[in-house]
């Protein structure tokens, strides 16, 4: 069931951003004199057609739901009539074209800054402080000074508002330099200056890799800290059948109280787990009420280059329980339209700035290419924040808008963006790009596609068997 759900809010996301994504074509090529053949949502078979209006444009919605495209009259896919040839995609100038090119891109791109300005008029901006939690000891982080209680207020000098940006600026920072200043206020008032250095650069590629069991950057652990969050008790959700959980009779529902007679929750309980690789521990735990014990032997697993422990269970806050933090720790700020829509732009251009430094960064090898998702873990992602509720999944829909407007833009021929490499060319030299020239960057993009593709999808699956 959980499979159907994932996959129907994936229908859902890609649909509508593809159909934002192909309507950003077709409005800008009528409006331009371009003659549209067919606006399609969906590949394949069309379940629904209808032609109307003075060009009598083909509107059809296909039968797989995973694409889209606006067919425009061009010379190139056969014979067109005389009285049309003015309106063929191959007569009209080269701004023109690239004009209809940019505009895909360029309306997810507002897509998301209008639902992100939605967002922020109505609710305003919810900033956590950047409190540091845990510090894993002989860490980065420990062996930089960083401690518990520490809150973070600049990263090289930059200043930081809340969690958000510590984590957008430590991703930037850390893969492109050995040594990171982070500006702290400690627990005493007073400021002090953490560095954390990472000379080698496999060790800073490694830091951008997904962590173990998340589908979210394993940047902090790597580091070897954590936010500081509101104290929860840690509750089993799930035990993995035969694992060292299950084995140790614990059950869902069960509620963790100490390893080895060091109390936990839900904040500290992953670490604890972790550090225990190899070692059989004394875990306490209630059952409806009674206080009960019982020995895990803790399973051994490689994850992000390192073995940590694992008991092979789900574990999370009570059912029904809201963890709030207390009001010290969060600031909220009511946004005018206009303010609104001011920081949702800035919002937007920071997110596609940080896409491009990544994947500029990944092809020199600074970044792991396992940073790529594919569409399982996309399905994951939609299904996840769609549980969540309404604004997880606006900002969901932002984010991979987003990336849809970015990645069309990246100079592959095949894409918006390496077409408008082609169209620009022409209009240098004054004449169209040969047919040679034009094949050639053609199969070089569907191969590269192709490549980052099966990179992706063998993300998706690496990520499943783990």
């Amino acid at each position: 069931m959980t499979f159907i759900w994932q996959a129907l809010w994936y229908v859902v996301a890609v649909s509508l951003l593809v159909t934002v994504h192909e309507f950003g074509h077709y409005w800008v090529a009528r409006r331009l004199g371009f003659k549209v053949l067919r606006f399609s949502v969906g590949f394949g078979k069309p379940l629904f057609s209808r032609v109307s209006g003075p060009d009598n444009t083909e509107y059809a919605i296909a039968a797989i739901p995973l694409g889209g495209y606006v067919r425009l009259l061009d010379e190139r896919e056969g014979p067109v009539p005389p009285a049309d040839l003015a309106r063929s995609f191959t007569r009209k100038p080269p701004w023109q074209r690239i004009a209809v090119l940019l505009a895909g891109p360029g309306f997810n791109i507002v897509f998301a800054i209008g639902l992100l300005w939605a967002m922020l008029w109505y609710s305003g901006i919810v900033e956590y402080k950047p409190r540091v939690g845990e510090v894993t000891p002989n860490s980065i982080a420990a062996r930089g000074g960083l401690v518990a209680g520490d809150e973070i207020v600049a990263i090289n000098g930059q200043a930081v508002q809340g969690q958000r940006d510590v984590v957008f600026d430590l991703l930037n920072a850390i893969t492109s330099s050995s040594d990171t200043q982070l500006q702290v206020r400690g627990s005493d008032a007073r400021r002090r200056t953490v560095t954390l250095n990472v000379p080698n650069s496999e060790d800073r590629r490694r830091l951008t890799e997904p962590s173990s069991g998340s589908k979210g950057l394993g940047l902090l652990s790597g580091i070897g800290f954590q936010f500081w969050e509101p104290s929860a008790p840690a509750v089993i959700r799930e035990v993995v059948p035969d694992g060292p959980a299950a084995k140790a009779g614990l059950k869902a529902g069960d509620q963790f109280i100490s390893i080895d007679e060091q109390p936990v929750e839900l904040r500290n309980f992953v670490s604890r787990v972790e550090a225990s690789v190899g070692k059989t521990v004394l875990v306490r735990y209630k059952r409806a009420g009674v206080e009960e014990g019982t020995r895990v032997t803790v399973a051994s697993e490689t994850a992000d280059g390192h073995t940590v422990g694992r008991i092979k269970a789900t574990v999370g806050p009570p059912p029904g329980m809201d963890i709030k933090y207390p009001p010290d720790m969060t600031r909220h700020i009511d946004l005018s339209p206009g303010a609104a829509l001011v920081r949702a732009g800035d919002e937007a251009w920071k997110m596609v700035v940080l896409q491009g430094r990544l994947f500029y960064r990944m092809a020199l090898g600074q970044v792991s290419v396992k940073i790529l998702n594919g569409p399982i873990s996309i399905a994951e992602f939609a299904g996840e924040s769609a549980d969540a509720g309404v604004a997880s999944f606006l900002e969901f829909l932002v984010m991979i808008s987003l990336s849809l407007g970015f990645l069309n833009l990246l100079p592959i021929p095949i894409l918006d963006g390496g077409q408008i490499v082609f169209q620009l060319a022409e209009w240098l030299k004054g004449s169209p790009v040969s047919e040679r020239a034009q094949a050639f960057g053609q199969q070089a993009g569907i191969a590269l596609l192709i490549l980052l593709m099966g990179v992706a999808l063998f993300n998706d699956i690496a990520r499943q068997l783990s």
